[in-house]
Parts: structure tokens; sequence; C-alpha cells
């Protein structure tokens, strides 16, 4: 057998030892789609979908395949891993590459009609190609992208939950509109919690509730959006509960989003909540500054905004984590740049958006929020550590770890782990109690604003 045979022969290889190595699901979802672009001694080229899949692969399997490709070609190989451009793609020579090129032309194309039978309502601007990852939402980037692969035989249903604008509607037209590209005839149908109660309203209304059961429980998969809005609505949560169990039954895929953990929805039926739990749950957290700054290049980009470098960091600097409001104010600036006819300046940024931007001199800590809180309250730090649970040390503990939530990308366990070793579900309960009460109690407002004043810069 010839060089040439033989290093292509590596490369089948190593999958096949991957194959054993990791989980069948993980094969399908990361492994199998990956294309071979080119071979040689000493390297080896491979090509991934797009950069979110690009950088899963560096981040969890780029040691596990160069080792087992050197241990196959018994010399050093270095790995390199890029994005596939479909018009200089090899030609299909294998099952692996029909996959890859299957997911390639569904990043590339999104677009091109599909035979689904009904309206999908799928926004085709959503795509796994341009949805920013970083740590805070790379668990649910990922088990949305093997959703999307393997519709209905893992993570069903598929419950994301996190805060307004972190980008769960994203990820969920992202899982529609890859289905649709690779599945033809699947029928896919996303809908909001609002518009799905709005619809069950007028069947009720219109004596027409025969034909949206048949229209609800006869899809393939379904993505319903918010669907905290349902909770208290007696007669929605008991259409939805048929409508779920109907598909589920039918080994139908479902995904829903919220902006709460299941058992954080208030007016929520216990056994709607406890069919969320049936599959998996993934949180999406607050971007951190690098994650802000990437998603705020690539959206001046598609919108042609000349952003400079050190604005973005302004931008990106800021404690806002709701990323279509920094977007927004990206836009703005883009905007007053354009009817201006000036460039884009740190100055010019800091001036439009000063009554409404806070940025970070330094990066704030839970320690410093504790130390602000604690001094505040006049307590000690060791008593909202403690599982202490009078009045005097719970609020002062809830407050802080609201703050914590607010000014740091902290996950709810992290911050837990700094306040006593506290589970996810009591800081959970803590932020969610403290954004209640906001809502009108306005010595708490005070409370919180002098607070943030005494940690962000005036």
């Amino acid at each position: 057998m010839n060089n040439k045979n033989l290093n292509s022969d590596i490369w089948e290889k190593v999958k096949l030892e991957l194959r054993d190595t990791v989980s069948t699901q993980n094969f399908k979802t990361w492994i199998q789609p990956l294309n071979c672009a080119d071979i040689g001694d000493g390297y080896i080229k491979i090509q991934a979908a797009n950069r979110f899949v690009r950088q899963w692969i560096q981040t969890n399997y780029l040691t596990k395949i160069q080792s087992i490709a050197e241990k196959i070609s018994g010399r050093e190989t270095v790995i390199e891993i890029e994005i596939a451009d479909i018009k200089t793609a090899k030609p299909e020579r294998n099952k692996t590459e029909n996959n890859h090129k299957a997911y390639t032309n569904q990043i590339h194309a999104p677009s091109t009609p599909k035979k689904n039978t009904r309206e999908s309502n799928i926004n085709n601007e959503y795509l796994f190609d341009n949805f920013i990852s970083g740590n805070s939402n790379q668990f649910a980037a990922a088990a949305a992208i093997a959703v999307a692969n393997n519709p209905a035989t893992i993570y069903n249903p598929l419950f994301i939950y996190g805060g307004v604008g972190l980008g769960k509607t994203h990820l969920l037209n992202a899982i529609g509109n890859k289905i649709i590209a690779d599945q033809a005839d699947s029928e896919v149908c996303y809908y909001s919690s609002e518009k799905f109660t709005n619809e069950l309203i007028n069947a009720i209304r219109y004596g027409k509730m025969e034909e949206f059961r048949n229209k609800f429980r006869s899809i393939d998969v379904l993505l319903i959006d918010d669907v905290q809005f349902i909770a208290g609505k007696e007669r929605t949560q008991e259409e939805f509960f048929h409508t779920f169990n109907s598909l589920y039954d039918s080994h139908k895929q479902i995904v829903v989003t919220s902006d709460k953990f299941p058992k954080e929805i208030p007016g929520l039926e216990e056994r709607l909540r406890s069919r969320f739990e049936w599959g998996l749950i993934a949180d999406i957290q607050a971007p951190d500054k690098e994650t802000k700054q990437a998603i705020l290049e690539a959206k001046a980009e598609k919108n042609n905004i000349v952003l400079p470098e050190d604005v973005a960091e302004f931008l990106s600097s800021s404690v806002i984590s709701n990323i279509r409001e920094l977007e927004g104010y990206l836009v703005r600036i883009g905007a007053y740049a354009s009817l201006t006819s000036t460039p884009i300046t740190i100055e010019m940024a800091k001036e439009i958006l000063k009554d409404i931007i806070v940025e970070y001199n330094q990066e704030i800590t839970v320690e410093d929020i504790q130390k602000k809180v604690t001094s505040y309250f006049n307590i000690k730090i060791s008593d909202i550590k403690s599982a202490k649970r009078t009045k005097k040390f719970v609020y002062p503990r809830q407050i802080a770890m609201y703050l914590c939530r607010q000014l740091t990308s902290y996950s709810y366990p992290e911050i837990g782990e700094y306040f006593g070793g506290k589970d996810h579900s009591t800081v959970i309960h803590a932020i969610k109690k403290i954004e209640a009460e906001l809502q009108n109690n306005t010595s708490l407002k005070q409370s919180i604003k002098n607070i943030k004043n005494t940690l962000l810069p005036s």
C-alpha cells in the first residue's frame, strides 16, 4: 500500500477508535459529521461545519483525536480544524461526508424552500453558525445541536432556561432550521406560548377544538418559546399537557424555553413541571465580557457598522447582560454615525450612551458584593454565609445573591458556593424573590441602588 492510501486510512481508523471511546450519541453528534479535508505525514486537516462545532471539538476532543492519531501513525501528528466551505469541499465519498454536507448546507443555505405542508413560523436568520458561543451558553448550545442532529432520540424534551435576551429564542429557531434543512418533510412548528394560548382561545370560541388538537398533535417537532407564560392559565396548561403527552408517546421532539427553572415557575401545574424534567434541562447564563464583545462584533459586521475595538470593549464592559439591549446600543451608535456622517469613536459612544450604560472600571467579585451588602445592613459576612434563617440575615443574603447574578458572570451553583455551599435552587429562589419584590417595593429598589452605587463608578 502506498503512502497516500496509508494516510487516508489513518483518519478512518481514528474515527473507529473514537467510536469505541465516546458515547454513541456524542459520536453521532460531534465526530461523525467531521470531514477529513487533507492528510499527510504528521498532520491531519479536519473540517467542522461551523465555528461552534470547531470550538467544541477543540475543547472536548482535540487531545483525544491527536493521541489516537499518533498511536495509529506512530509519529507526532498535528491536528488542524477548519470551518468547511461548501464551495471548496471535496466530493462526497462516504456516508460520513454525506452527513457532513447536509449539516454544512443547512448552515450556508437556510432559506432553501422545503416541503413542509404547514407554516413553521421559523425565523431563518437564527442559525447555529451565527450563534456566538461562550462559557455562559456552551452547554445549552451543545444540547440544542445534539437535538437538531437527532430529533426525538435524545434529550426529549429539551428545556432551555435563562434570562431575557440571552439567546434562548435563537437556539430554538436554530434547532428548527437545522431539522427542516436535513429532513425536508418534517413538520416543525415554532410558537410562543402567547400565540399558542391565543389559538386555543380562538378554537374554543369558534368551536374548532378538534382542528386545534389535530394541528399540534400531528407535527414532528414542537418548539415553544417562553413557556412560563402558560402558568396560571388552567385550560392552556390542560391542552398543552395532552399535546405534550401525545407528541412524546409518538416519539416526536419537544423543545421549550423559559426564563425560569421548571420548579421556579409559579402557577405551573406539577404534572407539567415533572414532564419538563423528564429530558435535559440546560441553562444559559449571563455572558462574560469576551462573549459580549464577540456578539457585538458579529452584529456590527452583519449591519455594516464600522466598530472600533475600543468601542466594542466599552460596550462589552457594561453591566448589561441582555444581549438584545447591547445590540440596541450598537444600532443606536451606528445610526447616529450614519445620520451625522461621523466615524464611531469611544468619546462619541460614551456621550450617546452616558445616561443608559454603566461600565466596569474593574471586575466586580462576589467578595466585593458581600462586603458592601453586609456593610450596608450592618451584619457580618459570616452571617450571610451561614444557615441562619432569621429575616435579619436572609434578606441581605438574598439581595447579595441577586447582585451577584446581575453584576458577575457566575452561575447559580458557583454563587451558592460563595454563600456557604448553598445549592443552586436556593440561589434561584433568592434571586426570583428579589426580582418579584422589586416590582413594587420602592424601599428595596433604593437599597439596591445605594449598594450598586458603592460597587460601580459614578
